[in-house]
């Protein structure tokens, strides 16, 4: 079995790469930075006698994603699985303050280079006439929250192409599934805020966010069901949190 998982440098990608190597899973991991990918596909080699094959790019660049993923071998095109991970925040402002290129950098990254992605390997799966899909969208795409207005609106976007791929793949027997996590303590804020540690840092205080190993358990949950069974979407979050802006803290 082979799974893709894009943005698996950290957080919720290189948990999830971890989870799937484990249970055996052949891996292909993307991200932009080439020594993490390196140092994540030395160790889960070794930890798991499984074959780790890392491509180094940014998917908001249309052309590398055509490149790097046509470039494969046809063994590593028999794709089972593929995590659509890859998203990021840039900013916290109300629209009128906003960054036009915090704007581009976030509709760039969690909507074009998942499309970008999706077309390639869906025609893949299309082939074989099987495949998974799992697109991780974020509570943002349930609800919005002041100055998320951007990032809100892409995790919506995921949301919305989330339920159209599941429509539109069903004659190829392709599972599509979607799950949106609450606060996870991952590098999120820390991008977010653009290496203010302290400000991220603040994110999480007197709770206790989820960890990326909760949400890789709950994506293998869902690559694991029965073949007759998809699970649509799961929206998780940690046990202090009822919305994105109802947080208990202590």
């Amino acid at each position: 079995m082979i799974a893709l998982i894009t943005g698996a440098t950290a957080g919720i990608g290189k948990s999830t790469a971890y989870k799937l190597a484990e249970n055996k899973y052949h891996l292909i991991l993307t991200g932009r930075r080439k020594e993490k990918l390196d140092a994540i596909q030395e160790d889960i080699e070794k930890k798991y006698n499984v074959k780790v094959l890392t491509l180094n790019f940014d998917i908001r660049d249309k052309q590398q994603c055509q490149q790097q993923l046509n470039q494969l071998s046809d063994d590593w095109k028999q794709i089972d699985v593929l995590i659509n991970n890859a998203g990021l925040a840039q900013g916290l402002s109300t629209v009128d303050k906003g960054l036009e290129e915090d704007w581009d950098t976030m509709i760039d990254t969690n909507i074009k280079g998942l499309l970008y992605i999706t077309k390639i390997v869906s025609n893949w799966m299309i082939a074989r006439k099987k495949g998974h899909i799992i697109n991780v969208g974020s509570i943002a795409g349930k609800e919005v929250y002041p100055n998320g207005n951007v990032y809100c609106a892409t995790k919506h976007a995921v949301d919305a192409l989330n339920k159209a791929m599941r429509i539109e793949l069903l004659p190829h027997h392709i599972k599509v599934s979607a799950i949106h996590p609450g606060m996870v303590e991952t590098e999120f804020s820390l991008v977010r805020f653009k290496g203010d540690a302290q400000r991220a840092k603040q994110t999480y205080t007197g709770i206790q966010p989820l960890t990326p190993e909760d949400i890789a358990e709950s994506i293998w949950w869902m690559i694991n069901r029965p073949a007759h069974v998809n699970i649509n979407e799961l929206v998780i979050v940690p046990s202090a949190q009822a919305t994105a802006r109802d947080v208990i803290r202590n």
